[in-house]
């Protein structure tokens, strides 16, 4: 026999499988919108920096919701190295915003993101590896690693990004933001290092079916980009001892990470040319695909960046050619995330009994 759903059990199900990644809506919004901030078409930038922060609200309380009422599933989330790494996108998707939210200069806002999200890296940055990957019992573990674990690297360097955008607006906090910035894009550095070794022998060691190169992996890229635009903004901090003494270093690095991450791309798309047209996988919406707009966002506004601290124009104009792009990705994610919303949640349906 056949029913109609109600909304509210197709809520409870949305809540309750909700993707612990889904802060990726927050940083693909909130990036496309910095680099048309940029690039000063405001009255886009605005509307996305609404999105973006609509998004993080809406996702909050969702997620509340599921901690309230789907505990259960929150913990397997954690126990899941698939997915755990996902809850990461929180703070990434905290900074971005606080970044966006400085160039419109509510930088009182920025303070208070970013003292949660440097809170959130110090907790969630111990505890996800260890429940996702120590303290499980199945081995081995590598088998399970997938782009997600670059979230970890995002995360990291997401605070530096916001530590530096903040710097020039306080004297008084500016010793300490100049530290956690170099600390955090520091680690973030070796978290990369980390990620892509066990991502590397996951590939290598283990059977790679056309479904397992999904969207997450886009991530190794922007992992390299917001690295990129973390060391950019570092070099345009005032100079503070832990600044001074890393500045060369910095500078070197961002090049070749932007290097690298230029590298990636035809290395990506050609995965996905490999699994949706030669294997035929279906291409169709999934909040995964929030991982692409952040990466493309990021290249973005990173080249931008660079461009500019590093006298680079050939970077900076192939950052304002690429933004374009993320654009329109960002609007075709957008309306395949509404239509999918509508068809899932929002309109009855018939359900087999």
């Amino acid at each position: 026999m056949a029913t109609v759903s109600s909304f509210g059990t197709r809520f409870h199900e949305a809540v309750r499988t909700l993707s612990p990644g889904y802060f990726a809506l927050v940083m693909g919004s909130g990036i496309v919108s910095v680099g048309l901030h940029l690039q000063d078409f405001s009255v886009l930038s605005l509307i996305l920096l609404i999105v973006c922060a609509a998004s993080y609200v809406v996702l909050l309380g969702l997620t509340a919701w599921r901690l309230l009422f789907f505990r259960s599933d929150i913990a397997a989330d954690f126990r899941d190295p698939r997915r755990a790494f996902g809850f990461l996108t929180f703070i990434a998707g905290t900074n971005v915003l606080g970044v966006r939210l400085a160039l419109a200069d509510l930088t009182g806002w920025t303070a208070i993101l970013l003292l949660i999200s440097t809170i959130s890296w110090l907790v969630l940055g111990y505890v996800v590896p260890w429940t996702a990957v120590l303290g499980r019992s199945a081995r081995p573990v590598v088998a399970t690693a997938n782009g997600t674990w670059f979230i970890w690297v995002v995360a990291s360097q997401s605070v530096a990004v916001a530590a530096a955008s903040l710097e020039p607006h306080t004297d008084r906090f500016a010793h300490a933001l100049g530290t956690l910035a170099v600390i955090s894009w520091s680690v973030g550095i070796f978290l990369y290092a980390a990620a892509g070794i066990i991502v590397a022998l996951r590939m290598m060691l283990y059977d790679l079916k056309p479904t397992d190169l999904d969207p997450p992996y886009w991530v190794a890229m922007g992992a390299c980009a917001i690295t990129v635009l973390a060391g950019a903004r570092i070099l345009e901090m005032s100079e503070t001892p832990m600044v001074h003494a890393t500045r060369g270093i910095v500078a070197g690095a961002s090049v070749m990470f932007w290097a690298f991450g230029t590298w990636l791309i035809p290395v990506l798309s050609a995965a996905g040319w490999w699994r949706h047209k030669v294997h035929r996988v279906p291409l169709k919406y999934e909040a995964t695909l929030w991982s692409i707009i952040f990466p493309l966002g990021m290249y973005a506004v990173a080249g931008i960046y660079l461009g500019d601290a590093n006298q680079l124009p050939v970077v900076g104009a192939i950052g304002s050619a690429w933004l374009w792009l993320a654009v329109a990705a960002w609007l075709i994610t957008f309306l395949a995330m509404a239509i999918n919303l509508r068809r899932t949640v929002f309109s009855n349906h018939m359900s087999a009994q």
